[in-house]
C-alpha cells in the first residue's frame, strides 16, 4: 500500500487581480501545491502580478511575449472588442504559452481566475470554451471560482482537485469575492479596472497608425505611443511632442538614439520632440517648427532648435508658429 500521496502541482495564469489571488488560495486550501505565471508587453504590465506574489508567497514566473503577441495582434481569429482588445484569443495565447511551460516542467494542471458571466464578450460560456479549445490545453484548465458551472475538467475527473470545494460564481458581482477575501484575510487587492491599453481609445487609435504604417515595430516604440502629443506628418515619419516633464522623461527612456532623431528648443523652456527612426530635412525641420510651437517661444519671432540625430548635433533656425497651424497632423 502506498502510504505517500502525490503532490499535485497547478500554474495559474495571474493578473494580480482579487479573482486571480482567490482561485489560487481555493486550491491552496486543498493542499494543491500553486505558482503563477504571468505575462507582459508593452499593453500591460507584470506589476500587480509581482504584488500579489509578493502578498501571498506563491511563486511567480514573468514573461516577456511582445513579438509572438503582436503576430496574434495584428490578425486575431475573433478580432477585436470595442478599440484593439483581442480577448479572447489573448487569452488563448496565454494559455497555450502557459501549458508548454506546464508540460515541460511537470504541473499537473492550468487554472485562472475567470468568473462565468463577469465580462460580457470574453467569460460567457462559449468565450470560455474558445479559448480552452484553441488554447491547445483542452481539460485541463480549471477555473476555480466557477467550476461547478462550467464541465468537469480532466484534473477533476482523475481526482486531483475535489470539485466540491471548488466553487459555483457567475456574474458581475464582487460581493462574493469580498466575501472570500476577507474569510482569507486578503485586504489589500487592486479594483477590477483593466490595466490593458488596448481597451484605450486613444492609445488604439495610435497603435492603428503605427500598424497602418508599419510593417514591423519595436517595444520602444509600442511605449512611446503611451506619451505626449503624437503628430502623423507624412507616411514615413511621425513626431512624439512631449506634454509635461513626465512625458518628456519616458520618450528619453525609450529613444533610441541609434536611429531617432531628437529635437529641443535652445533658450527657451519647452517639450522634447522624437522623431522615431528619423524623417528627411523636410520633415526633421516641419518637426523642429511643431518642437517651437508647443515651446514658450513666442509666435513670429525666430529661435534656435537643437536637432540631435546619429550623425550629430546641428542647431537650426525656426520660427515661432501658432499650434493650431499642426493640429491636422495630430493623430487622435
Amino acid at each position: 500500500m502506498n502510504l505517500h500521496k502525490k503532490e499535485v502541482t497547478a500554474l495559474g495564469l495571474c493578473s494580480g487581480g482579487l479573482d486571480s489571488i482567490l482561485s489560487a488560495l481555493v486550491l491552496r486550501e486543498q493542499g494543491i501545491t500553486v505558482e503563477w505565471i504571468t505575462f507582459e508587453t508593452p499593453f500591460f504590465s507584470s506589476d500587480k502580478a509581482r504584488k500579489a506574489s509578493s502578498d501571498t508567497d506563491i511563486p511567480l514566473t514573468v514573461k516577456n511575449i511582445t513579438q509572438v503577441y503582436l503576430e496574434m495582434l495584428k490578425k486575431p481569429r475573433c478580432g477585436y472588442g470595442q478599440h484593439m482588445n483581442p480577448c479572447m484569443d489573448c487569452h488563448a495565447l496565454m494559455f497555450r504559452l502557459s501549458g508548454e511551460i506546464m508540460k515541460e516542467n511537470g504541473y499537473d494542471f492550468l487554472f485562472s481566475g475567470e468568473v462565468l458571466g463577469q465580462r460580457p464578450m470574453s467569460q460567457t460560456k462559449s468565450s470560455l470554451r474558445y479559448v480552452e479549445k484553441h488554447s491547445g490545453f483542452d481539460g485541463h484548465i480549471v477555473r476555480p471560482l466557477s467550476a461547478k458551472r462550467l464541465p468537469e475538467t480532466i484534473p477533476e475527473k482523475e481526482g486531483l482537485v475535489d470539485r466540491e470545494r471548488l466553487l459555483d460564481l457567475s456574474g458581475r458581482s464582487r460581493k462574493p469575492q469580498m466575501a472570500l477575501a476577507e474569510q482569507f484575510g486578503i485586504t489589500d487587492y487592486p479594483t477590477p479596472a483593466g490595466g490593458c491599453l488596448l481597451t484605450d481609445k486613444g492609445y488604439s487609435a495610435r497603435l492603428r497608425d503605427l500598424f497602418s504604417h508599419q510593417e514591423t515595430c519595436t517595444e520602444n516604440e509600442l511605449h512611446l505611443l503611451k506619451y505626449g502629443r503624437q503628430f502623423r506628418m507624412d507616411d514615413h515619419t511621425k513626431a512624439i511632442v512631449g506634454r509635461t516633464r513626465h512625458d518628456n522623461e519616458n520618450i528619453l527612456r525609450h529613444h533610441d538614439p541609434g536611429a531617432d532623431t531628437l529635437i529641443r528648443m535652445e533658450g527657451f523652456p519647452g517639450p522634447d520632440v522624437l522623431i522615431p527612426n528619423g524623417g528627411t530635412r523636410d520633415m526633421t525641420m516641419l518637426a523642429a517648427s511643431i518642437c517651437a510651437a508647443y515651446s514658450k517661444a513666442p509666435d513670429n519671432i525666430y529661435a534656435d532648435a537643437m536637432i540631435v540625430t546619429p550623425e550629430g548635433d546641428e542647431i537650426v533656425r525656426v520660427e515661432g508658429m501658432n499650434r493650431d497651424q499642426f493640429r491636422h497632423f495630430l493623430i487622435i
